[in-house]
């Protein structure tokens, strides 16, 4: 049975009024259409819906049993209406997000905060682990977005805006402060100690690429999976460590950290925004990533 909505809503709308004058100045319709109406809708159901009256019109028994659930129904798209305004309006929502624990302090933490300022009734998570995992999650659904560090390999399945230039360096404490006076070779520093992020990020593997290119194999002697922990055991003496030169400028300026000029130098990356392309991202998630975009600077 395909029966036009507009029918049930003028349904709905005189069994509430019990009225059709009051029907028709609230939904804007002439009388005689609304009656037209009512009787097209009994001649497609097979029955009797209303009874007129002197006061009006009342429901015939089938009529009170088909009016419980159209009411029901109407409730269901009234709501789904509201629910929808919410959601565009950035009202309700959800905003899961993957991303490192190094990220999201040192980029991340900014628009969070504004964005909650603005929208304090979307609810945001925050998953952690290294971007194989993130992604995978991202792929499967679970999250809405991934924040990382690039380059990462392009897929099909999955949409990638860089919204960051950063630049790594090379660093030390002031135990080996005396570095910072020359230029330093790659194959130099791979005979000092060296403090890294732990294989598997997507740090350490642009530093191991980038070695390789120039025929360089280090071999670290601490592999850390925190990007703090690099920073820490870099500042009390205990090697050369691999930092991002914007996630440690309060260190720099502070001179418990110096940058290395190294031979060659290394190529400028980026952090990137990623998010499915099968599972379209939702209102308030476009709207996060859009703010990101427009606000982070090269």
């Amino acid at each position: 049975m395909n029966i036009n909505f507009e029918l049930y809503r003028i349904f709905y709308s005189v069994a509430n009024n019990k009225n059709i004058t009051k029907t028709s100045k609230e939904l804007m319709i002439s009388q005689p259409a609304i009656s037209k109406s009512i009787k097209r809708l009994e001649e497609q159901l097979g029955g009797q819906l209303f009874v007129r009256t002197k006061r009006g019109v009342v429901l015939t028994e089938e009529g009170k049993e088909f009016y419980r659930y159209i009411k029901q129904a109407m409730e269901f798209i009234t709501n789904a209406e509201h629910k929808f305004s919410d959601l565009v309006n950035l009202e309700v929502g959800t905003i899961r997000i993957g991303v490192s624990t190094t990220l999201t302090k040192q980029f991340l933490i900014p628009y969070l905060e504004k964005f909650h300022q603005l929208y304090p009734h979307i609810n945001i998570q925050i998953f952690t682990n290294f971007s194989s995992e993130l992604f995978s999650k991202l792929r499967d659904g679970l999250i809405d977005l991934v924040i990382h560090n690039l380059p990462y390999s392009k897929t099909n399945d999955i949409e990638i805006k860089e919204v960051k230039k950063v630049q790594d360096c090379f660093i030390v404490g002031k135990a080996y402060k005396e570095l910072t006076n020359r230029k330093i070779s790659l194959e130099e520093i791979s005979n000092y100690p060296l403090i890294f992020q732990s294989k598997g990020s997507t740090t350490r593997g642009f530093l191991d690429n980038f070695a390789l290119e120039n025929h360089i194999v280090f071999q670290p002697i601490m592999n850390l999976t925190s990007y703090s922990l690099v920073v820490e055991f870099t500042k009390i003496g205990f090697g050369i460590g691999y930092a991002t030169e914007e996630f440690i400028k309060e260190e720099l300026k502070n001179k418990c950290l110096f940058k290395l000029d190294v031979e060659p130098k290394i190529p400028n990356r980026g952090i990137g925004i990623a998010y499915s392309k099968k599972n379209l991202p939702s209102f308030s998630t476009r709207k996060f990533i859009e703010m990101i975009c427009n606000e982070a600077r090269f």
